[in-house]
């Protein structure tokens, strides 16, 4: 395994000031009296709290950096010389820019998308708030689904209630549906994220009826953490505003103690936290109906790294209930508003959960019980990636949630609009290699210009193009991949199409071990 700090990490911006540390604790192994920092401990002692998030908190996302004993590197793909699903088994047929990286879920109102891919929740974050017109149009024009995380309507500054206590106003979850719909041409769909604060708000009530969303996603949680959504605050105002929307904000922004501090200048963030939820199932499936009746065309389940007993019900309730889509993510994963320590420390490592998963998935379909459809998320970044999960979860698996990997090229985007108007020195080198203008600097300009037209693609956010960029990257990578594997749709990848390459992980994933993988066949063609 690789080295690792966990007293020290460039996310707390903090290092170890010796060479040697203890390998457990992380602390140095020879600690100084008068030593003058940097590692988590010296810093903790002037800010306590504020580092148990990765700093600076809003401005970045962050992914835990634990190298677990087995990960999706240790599978490997397969590729065969002979055979063709899907096609024609004709080299002038069966070529990769042929393969069909369209997926679906859902059951009786399914939704397509042109890669099989979508994006995590993305809520209440300052993260997603600043982003949010680059990452919907980005995913819009590209054909994929996007989250609306949960609590966007509980912090919306303009929000408001009617006299049930209930939303009735929320410019902020208007601006988020407006902005993916714009775009949206029947590939995808945006999904709206629940928690508890949000179930008690009737957020759902707001954006079917007033938005017209299908979708409803509930949330029993995430990969990077155990605890609900949390975000910072800077002003003592709105930490007193979100306590009285029924918020649990620390520290108490009402307590004289914190106000002094506050007003002195130590203190210079409160902490808005979500609850924690408690799942029976008889109250899932009684909320599942509840929004089936409101109006939601489809309901979905977002359910974390919690350990085989969770996972079951999750995949077992699912079914009884027609769940959409169930959606497993796994540890680490990646956030912009998770504990650090708590990222790396806790839950079931994705490959280990996914593996859960099919073993389960499987069981119930022996059983004559209708299978969920199911996304697998944590970690993944690459077409690669998405081709081993789904390998890995067929024929369960439809799709790959993405985090941080579909937020970069946004943010990137974004930046770049800001660049080329010459603020932060202009252009960096890394980007003007490709040339001064937007149209020289982004090879799908020109493409979604003929799509589009002039007009409407200059006024496309780069963010957005960015987004489209990595999209279609992934989806080339994948045709690749998918062709290498003679799979020219996306329902024939198979466990098959995947090995292991020690011991340790065909264990854990039940998929072969490189050595035992196609004996038998190999065997029966020597001794013929």
């Amino acid at each position: 395994m690789n080295l690792h700090r966990p007293n020290a990490n460039e996310c707390l911006e903090t290092k170890n000031r010796s060479r040697d540390v203890a390998p457990q604790s992380g602390i140095c192994s020879r600690c100084i009296d008068g030593c003058k920092g940097n590692c988590d401990l010296f810093r903790a002692t002037f800010r306590g709290r504020e580092l148990l998030y990765p700093q600076p908190f809003g401005s970045i996302t962050a992914g835990a950096d634990k190298d677990y004993p087995v990960d999706y590197s240790h599978l490997n793909i397969m590729g065969y010389a002979m055979g063709a699903k899907g096609i024609e088994a004709d080299p002038d047929q069966a070529t990769f820019p042929n393969v069909d990286t369209e997926t679906s879920f859902g059951i009786k109102d399914p939704v397509k998308m042109r890669v099989p891919i979508f994006t995590g929740a993305l809520g209440s974050t300052d993260i997603a708030r600043k982003n949010w017109k680059h990452f919907a149009v980005g995913a819009a024009i590209s054909g994929i689904t996007l989250v609306c995380g949960e609590n966007v309507c509980g912090i919306d500054p303009e929000l408001e209630f009617n006299r049930d206590g209930k939303v009735s106003k929320s410019p902020e979850m208007d601006r988020r549906i407006r902005e993916y719909r714009r775009f949206h041409e029947g590939y995808g769909d945006i999904l709206v994220q629940m928690n508890v604060e949000d179930t008690r708000n009737g957020v759902a009530e707001y954006v079917i009826d007033k938005l017209g969303v299908e979708t409803i996603e509930l949330k029993w949680g995430q990969g990077a953490k155990c605890i609900g959504g949390e975000i910072k605050v800077n002003s003592i105002e709105r930490a007193i505003e979100l306590k009285k929307r029924g918020y649990i904000v620390t520290p108490d922004p009402e307590d004289p103690a914190h106000q002094a501090s506050f007003k002195a200048g130590p203190l210079k963030q409160f902490e808005r936290h979500s609850r924690l939820g408690f799942i029976d199932q008889e109250g899932f499936m009684k909320e599942v109906e509840r929004l089936r009746r409101l109006g939601a065309k489809r309901v979905t389940l977002k359910t974390g790294a919690y350990p085989m007993r969770e996972l079951a019900m999750a995949i077992r309730w699912s079914s009884d209930a027609g769940i959409d889509l169930l959606t497993i993510d796994g540890a680490p994963g990646g956030t912009g508003m998770s504990p650090w320590r708590m990222m790396c420390e806790w839950g079931i490592p994705s490959i280990y959960l996914h593996s859960m998963a099919y073993e389960l998935c499987d069981r119930l379909a022996q059983r004559g019980k209708p299978v969920p459809h199911i996304a697998f998320a944590g970690g993944f970044s690459s077409e690669d990636h998405v081709f081993k999960a789904l390998a890995l979860g067929a024929p369960y698996c439809k799709a790959v949630c993405m985090g941080r990997a579909l937020m970069i090229p946004g943010m990137v985007g974004k930046n770049t609009e800001r660049w080329l108007r010459g603020e932060d020195g202009g252009l960096p080198a890394t980007v003007s290699r490709f040339g001064a203008t937007k149209e020289e600097i982004f090879m799908s300009y020109e493409v979604l210009k003929e799509k589009y037209g002039a007009e409407v693609t200059a006024e496309l956010p780069l963010g957005a193009i960015g987004i489209y960029s990595a999209v279609d990257k992934i989806k080339v990578g994948l045709q690749q991949i998918m062709a290498g594997s003679r799979n020219w749709e996306v329902r024939y990848i198979s466990r098959d199409d995947i090995f292991a390459l020690t011991e340790e992980c065909a264990r854990v994933t039940g998929i072969p071990y490189v050595m035992d993988a196609y004996r038998d066949q190999a065997l029966a063609i020597i001794d013929a």
